[in-house]
Parts: C-alpha cells; structure tokens; sequence
C-alpha cells in the first residue's frame, strides 16, 4: 500500500544531486547540498498543506509569474500577468510564455481546459532560491531555479522543462499516479512524453524531426552533457565525471530496483521512466508525422483511463486498447503501439473472460468473413466518432 507522497515533482533527479555531491569542484559540491537541503523542507512543506487541498482554483487558466528575487516563495513578487506586456527579465517572459505554449497545447490538441480541465490558475515562480539547481511542481504552483552557473543555467531554459512540470499538474488531477515505483516513473514519463510534445508543437516538428532530449538546454554551455533525459535512446543523455553515466534503461531486462526513499528516487522514478519513455518515442516514430496527433492522444486517453496504482503492464495494454477505439481495430497505429511496448520487453496481454492471455494477431479464415466485416465497421464508426470529437473541440474553442 502506497502513503500519500510527501515528495515534489522535480526535473532533476535526486541520484544525480546525490553524484554532483561528490564533486571535485566545491561551488558544485556547496549548490548540489543547498538544492538538497532546499527541496528536503519544500517536502514537508507540501505535505503539510496538503492535508487543505489545493490551494488555487478554477480561473480561466490565468497564468502569474512571481519573482522570487533568490528568496523563497512567500516573498515573491508579481513580475508579470495576463495583463502586462514582456518584461525586461528574460526569465520571468520564458517562463510566461512555457505556461502558455503548454496551457494551449492541452487546449487545442487535446480538450483540457488547463491543469485539471477546470481552468486551473497558472502560478510560476522564478529566481527561486541561491543557485537552485532543480525546478518542480509542488501540486500548486510550478517554481524554477537559475541553476549554479557551473552545471545548470536558468531552468526556466528549455521549454519541454516548463511542459513536464506542468504535466506534473494534469497527471496528479487527471489520474493521481503515486510517485513511487512504476507508477511514479509513468508519471515521469507522462511530463517527459507531453514536455517533449509541446517543444514539438511549438517547433512544428515531425517526430523523425525532433531531438526527443528533455531538457537540452538547462547545462551551461562549459559542461559537458547533451541533457537531463533522451527518450529516443535512454542512457546516453550525459556521461561526464561530475554526474557520472545517465542511469536509464530502455527495457524491462535492465530494470533497475531502487529503495522507495528520497536518495532512491522513490523506487527509480526519474531512472524507469526511460522504458515507458522509449515505447511512446518507438510509437511516434512508427506512425510517422506529427507525434502529438495519434501517438499523444492515444497516450493521453490512457493516462486519463489509468489509477494511482497503474503499473507499466497495465499502461501497456491501455495504450493498445485505446489505440484500437481512437483509430481502429487492427490500424497500423495500433500495431506500432503493440510493437513498440513489445521492444521494451512488455508483451500486450487481451482480457479473455474473467483472465488474461498474451495478445495473438488474428489470422484470416474463411469463416472469418463476418468477424472481418464487422471489424471494419467498428473501426469506420472509431473514427467517425473521433472525427466528431475533434469537431466538437474546435467548435468550443470557437
């Protein structure tokens, strides 16, 4: 049974603080404990107000960033609404502007009326903190660091950073997942999957276009290291002596077994998130075009059908299910789906009565006429249907 999670949602791993710890340069070594120590209180912090519910509502998904001028929360300052022009702080406009492209995305890709579809108020906090290497959601607000100058620049840096955190806030209203063992690595991957397609979306890039890095742009340009993550190939997003060798695996057999603590990274969710990071890339590429149209709202469907408790099988199966509702039984989008997880080490599984047996592609018989007509009549009325949704949503947004 899983406790309530005391923890914030974070960009930066707590296994790769833990590694910038032990760093021969002491500016790196003082930033990396300062951001530990930092984080350790905001969690207790968040669990205590917790216990109030949320603390911000419906409104319109107005968007307010605060300057935290290197201080904490409680004595930010408002930099900017929905009423003021660009500022002259770089940080405060990105991360503005992040909120919006991510606040949009949700909208006019796929219906959500912001965070919890309810028209959640978008707060952004910036300059948090001294050297803050880390930028998080705390299940009300999205806060971002300027990073040491060493290691990390500003986080506020790269956009798919801003889209994961926010995505942080649509997965804890859209389906809770816990934030520990798989279900905290889908949640992970659920913020690198939607931050990466907001980049996209925004770039107008098709997914054999995209780079697939999370967070690309947040290292100073002095330090080596590529990015935080690669979903395109997990395990190789930085390899230098101060954070060691990214830790990903990309599939099952390289599951890594972590302690449910904070040095553990609550069972590898930030680590784990790799496998279910490279079946949604592995999806993408195979449907081919535009990763946020089929690819993302198949994931997306999944998520909002998945419980806190959902592990990477369950998710699996989901995403073949609902692939076969959204764009047909048998599609090519629901075999990319099937092939995807299946070169991850996760084998689809059917429901077959009260069990369950490993998915088997039908094969054509002569008796199976009827069955293959029927198939394709449910599989015209699928996108019928589909069609009509999107309608829908354009008429709203209208």
């Amino acid at each position: 049974m899983f406790l309530s999670c005391r923890c914030l949602n974070c960009i930066t791993p707590p296994l790769l603080l833990e590694k910038l710890r032990q760093s021969a340069n002491p500016a790196i070594r003082e930033a990396a404990l300062a951001t530990t120590l930092t984080t350790a209180r905001l969690r207790g912090e968040r669990f205590a107000r917790a216990a109030f519910g949320p603390g911000i509502g419906p409104g319109d998904g107005r968007r307010t960033i605060y300057d935290c001028r290197n201080g904490t929360l409680q004595g930010a300052a408002v930099a900017r609404n929905e009423d003021n022009d660009p500022v002259a702080d770089e940080s405060v406009n990105r991360a503005f502007d992040g909120l919006g492209a991510t606040r949009r995305f949700f909208d006019e890709i796929l219906g959500r009326n912001s965070i919890d579809d309810n028209g959640f108020r978008l707060n952004g906090y910036v300059h948090f903190g001294n050297a803050y290497n880390n930028a998080f959601w705390d299940g009300a607000q999205m806060v971002f660091g300027d990073g040491d100058g060493i290691v990390f620049s500003d986080l506020t840096g790269s956009l798919d950073v801003i889209g994961h955190e926010l995505t942080h806030g649509v997965t804890e209203f859209a389906a809770g997942l816990v934030y520990h063992f798989q279900p905290g690595a889908l949640n992970e991957s659920m913020s690198d999957v939607f931050g990466s397609l907001v980049k996209q979306w925004v770039l107008g890039q098709a997914a054999d276009e995209a780079d697939w890095l999370i967070g690309p742009d947040i290292f100073t340009p002095q330090f080596k290291g590529d990015a935080l993550r690669s979903m395109k190939a997990p395990g190789t997003a930085y390899d230098s002596p101060d954070l060691g060798k990214d830790p990903q695996p990309d599939h099952m057999n390289k599951y890594v077994n972590l302690p449910d603590t904070d040095a553990g990274d609550y069972g590898g969710v930030h680590v784990n998130s790799g496998i279910p990071n490279k079946a949604f890339y592995l999806t993408a590429i195979q449907i081919g075009g535009n990763a946020w149209e089929a690819p993302g709202e198949i994931w997306y469907e999944s998520l909002k059908a998945s419980s806190p408790t959902t592990q990477f099988q369950d998710f699996a199966d989901t995403t073949y299910m609902k692939a076969g509702q959204i764009c047909g039984p048998g599609s090519a989008e629901q075999e990319a789906v099937l092939s995807a997880w299946r070169e991850v080490g996760i084998r689809i599984t059917a429901p077959i009565g009260k069990g369950r047996r490993p998915y088997a592609r039908a094969t054509a018989k002569a008796g199976d006429a009827d069955v293959a007509s029927l198939a394709k009549l449910i599989a015209a009325l699928s996108a019928q249907v589909n069609t009509l949704a999107k309608d829908v949503r354009s008429l709203k947004r209208t």
